[in-house]
Formats: C-alpha cells, sequence, structure tokens
C-alpha cells in the first residue's frame, strides 16, 4: 500500500523536465555567439515515456519476451539542420527566450501543485483545521 499518491511522482519527473529544458535554454543562450554552436531541447516525450515505466509494471512471463524498460534519462537532441547566423550559429534568442517563459510558467505550476498537495496533506495532520 502506497502512503501517497502517484501525484507526488508525476510531480517531481515534470520539474525534472523543467529543470533540464532551463538548463539547455542557458547553454544556448550562453552560446548564442559561438561559431558553428547548433541548439539543443530537450524531448517531452522521454518525461512521459519514464512516467509509464513508473506508473505501469509489466512482468516478463517467458525469457523471450522483450524486457519492458524505461530511460530515465532526457532526450537532448541537436537542432543542426538550420543556420540563423553567418558563423553556422543556429541559435534564435527570441525562439529560446520564449521558450524559458514558457518553461518558467510550467515550473511554476508543478511547484503551485505540489504546495497544494502538501497544503492538503498538512490539513488532515492538524485534523481538517
Amino acid at each position: 500500500m502506497s502512503l501517497f499518491s502517484t501525484t507526488f511522482q508525476t510531480i517531481e519527473n515534470g520539474i525534472s523536465y523543467a529543470s533540464r529544458k532551463q538548463q539547455t535554454i542557458a547553454q544556448n543562450i550562453a552560446n548564442v555567439d559561438t561559431p558553428n554552436y547548433k541548439s539543443k531541447t530537450v524531448s517531452r516525450t522521454s518525461e512521459f515515456r519514464d512516467l509509464l515505466h513508473n506508473e505501469l509494471k509489466a512482468y516478463q512471463t517467458d525469457s523471450k519476451h522483450i524486457p519492458f524498460s524505461g530511460s530515465s534519462q532526457r532526450v537532448i537532441t541537436q537542432q543542426g539542420n538550420t543556420s540563423y547566423q553567418a558563423n553556422g550559429n543556429n541559435v534564435d534568442m527570441d525562439k529560446e527566450m520564449a521558450d524559458m517563459a514558457e518553461n518558467q510558467i510550467y515550473y511554476e505550476a508543478l511547484v503551485d501543485r505540489l504546495n497544494g498537495k502538501f497544503n492538503s496533506l498538512q490539513t488532515v495532520i492538524r485534523g481538517g483545521k
């Protein structure tokens, strides 16, 4: 029996994703003038794959079956097919700043939800007062 619902794990996965995305965006912005630097992005699909892995337990009933396992690492992909500057760099500052703002909103929503869960637990512990 689990003391807490899977909500905490889901929120933790989301915060981990938002943190990694923030680091990647900051790295892109820091290298905006680096020749031949190609921007990177964090794959959101890895977040959902991790979530499914944590919530769905699969059992291998035969040694010939393919094992069901997920990766806890975020997938970072390099955007190498474009070039916005003459030096081969493809960092688009407007896009990076928009991505950063979107990621900040996502992160704050997760933290707000986590605070709500903790406040609910605190209310239960205090006996509804």
